[in-house]
């Protein structure tokens, strides 16, 4: 599995959410405190909501959930940029607000009962819900938050870089905490602080059970608390983590949480293989599988249980309604052979997706062709307007075929089509001076071409050695690695690699976390998804005037401009994606209907359904 496809990500992935950029006709309200951000208009539910529209707030509790993983665990620390973080930690600790999943970049309060931002943009102050407990009945207090916003920077160098805006977190009246940024045109600072993870200062100042004090900049495995509505009851070390929930839970009653977290017992299993896995999945070992293959989709769901209803396959199209993404095999630019772009260029024209598309994908896929494909500001024709008004300002720092031609994939899939790719990738090789000697491409240097493709776990290998066959016909030597999940995560933030096969997740509104994916300030800050290793004048300058972008109108164009640069650089061969989630479960859980516009909401909304769990059999309440 590639880092975007594990079925729950690390509760750092909660803290890193993408930052949005709020056009001028949606601007937050300031000088007042409200519930909600929203960056789309009004938001939804107004300040005496009860609950969300989504949830079934009858919604039985008990049960078991059962999930599994690939990969493994090291620590309960979720803030540190090393070590692999166990999953389901957002069960235990909680943020300042929460997104709903029927609206687009809304956020309710949580920890933080209400939220105000300064009239000039200059600051947001969160009220913290008086109600709010940690696990052992202390407060949630607001010097809770600036301790972990202050921890958050200090030992982690990437989630330093994305808070780089942020001057100063500190209490200014009872109950309240106050952010003060160095800027006034970057609206969504309040949105991203309301993302912060928020930890319990006084636990991770005191003294564990092995009689040592805790240290929040070191790996730990003792069991955490927090004020979410899960406990950690158990676990074994890289192998399953058991989840309680907790009667006592703060929020039991609190608006956003209504109907939600009904498994009494919440349980991860992890794997080292992904076949193994698929066989717990068949074996009935836990619920729910995301499948991510298009051929075991479509050849290797013939078993008894789904032959005879006790496993459903299903789709969710609701888990990609507000996202793009781009993913595909990335080159690290920290490479010197990967530094021309004729270079980065050809190696597209050896992937040949037409092919694995009729013989492995079973047509499942559509080939990406935007750094922001499935939203509706990717680039596409020719530019112009204001988009085109936005190039002008970096025209002498991007090719010129920015403002030209659209930019398009190399298309394959018969012997014809393929050769007369491989014949524009060897003569781009040839105008960067390289030159076939045999079987060999050897390089201004007098080096042979050749660079290793890291990926994480079996899954992409037959996708990588279509790229490294190809290749082979014009005398590049790509080789491929398969490692296992922590190695990849280690080497991923570390940026030791020649080429990866990873990607980027984007939002409805791209801001400012297009500094931590595509900035020069990130290029070398390990830990950051900068994974091209990308610095580049143009790419900054469109950054900043994305995020200071005070209009929908000129948010979109650009994004588009950006997206048009980024794809005009070659620093990703695309891949392909499919725009739904495959699921396969056993039977044994209910659901909202209908569920929400942006997720599938399993496990959280979700609740065990007695009657079919006694049909199903197999797994203990």
């Amino acid at each position: 599995m590639t880092l975007l496809t594990r079925l729950f990500l690390p509760v750092l992935a909660l803290v890193a959410a993408f930052g949005l950029s709020a056009p001028a006709s949606a601007q937050p309200k300031t000088g007042e405190w409200t519930n909600s951000f929203t960056l789309q208009g009004e938001a939804k539910y107004g300040p005496d909501y009860t609950h969300f529209d989504y949830v079934n707030v009858d919604a039985p509790k008990g049960g078991t959930v059962r999930m599994g993983d690939l990969g493994g665990f090291d620590t309960f620390n979720p803030i540190l940029p090393k070590g692999e973080v166990a999953n389901g930690l957002g069960l235990v600790y909680e943020t300042l607000m929460i997104p709903s999943q029927d609206e687009v970049n809304t956020y309710y309060g949580l920890l933080a009962s209400e939220l105000k931002i300064a009239a000039d943009y200059g600051a947001v102050t969160f009220r913290i819900d008086p109600k709010a407990k940690w696990q052992d009945g202390e407060p949630v207090t607001p010097e809770d938050v600036v301790w972990s916003f202050n921890k958050l920077i200090e030992v982690n160098p990437d989630r330093a870089q994305y808070y780089a805006n942020i001057t100063k977190a500190e209490v200014t009246a009872p109950g309240e905490v106050t952010f003060t940024f160095n800027q006034t045109d970057n609206l969504e600072l309040p949105l991203i602080l309301g993302q912060l993870l928020v930890l319990p200062q006084h636990w991770w100042e005191g003294t564990g059970a092995n009689g040592k004090a805790r240290n929040i900049a070191e790996s730990t495995l003792e069991i955490p608390m927090g004020s979410g509505p899960y406990r950690l009851a158990s676990f074994d070390a890289g192998r399953t983590t058991t989840y309680e929930r907790n009667p006592d839970y703060w929020g039991n009653e609190q608006p956003t949480r209504v109907g939600q977290n009904n498994f009494d017992t919440y349980k991860i299993e992890y794997f080292l293989d992904l076949t193994v896995m698929f066989e717990a999945f068949k074996g009935d070992q836990f619920d729910w599988w995301s499948e991510n293959q298009a051929r075991r989709w479509a050849t290797a769901y013939d078993f008894p249980a789904v032959k005879d209803g006790r496993v459903i396959k299903e789709l969710f199209p609701q888990d990609y309604n507000d996202s793009g993404v781009m993913v595909g095999f990335v080159m690290n630019l920290r490479r010197d052979k990967f530094a021309d772009v004729r270079v980065r260029e050809a190696l597209n024209y050896a992937f040949d997706f037409e092919e694995l598309s009729n013989t492995l994908f079973y047509g499942q896929y559509e080939r990406i062709d935007s750094f922001f494909f499935g939203l509706p500001f990717r680039s596409k024709g020719l530019p112009e307007g204001e988009e085109l008004s936005v190039l002008e300002t970096v025209k002498d720092q991007v090719p010129p075929e920015v403002f030209t031609a659209q930019y398009t994939n190399p298309v394959s899939g018969d012997p014809q089509k393929l050769r007369a790719n491989l014949r524009t990738a060897l003569g781009l090789f040839t105008e960067a001076g390289y030159t076939l000697q045999g079987n060999q491409l050897i390089g201004p240097d007098g080096q042979p071409f050749t660079f290793e493709i890291l990926l994480n776990g079996p899954t992409i290998e037959p996708v990588a050695q279509n790229l490294v066959t190809n290749l082979a016909q014009i005398g590049v030597t790509a080789t491929i690695r398969t490692v296992d999940s922590p190695q990849f995560i280690n080497r991923a933030r570390s940026f030791d690699y020649d080429m990866i096969y990873s990607g980027w997740t984007q939002s409805f509104s791209p801001g400012n976390e297009q500094r931590f994916f595509f900035g020069s300030s990130t290029a070398e800050a390990q830990g950051a998804q900068n994974y091209a290793g990308i610095a580049d004048p143009a790419v900054d300058a469109l950054i900043d005037q994305l995020i200071a972008a005070d209009d929908r109108e000129t948010q979109e164009a650009v994004t588009k401009a950006l997206d048009r640069v980024l794809l005009a650089k070659h620093f990703v061969i695309p891949s392909y994606t499919l725009r739904t989630t495959r699921a396969a479960r056993w039977d044994r859980f209910s659901h909202p209907d209908p569920l929400p516009e942006f997720s599938s909401g399993f496990p959280s909304l979700w609740w065990w359904d007695a009657e079919k769990a006694a049909k199903t059999g197999g797994a203990a309440q």
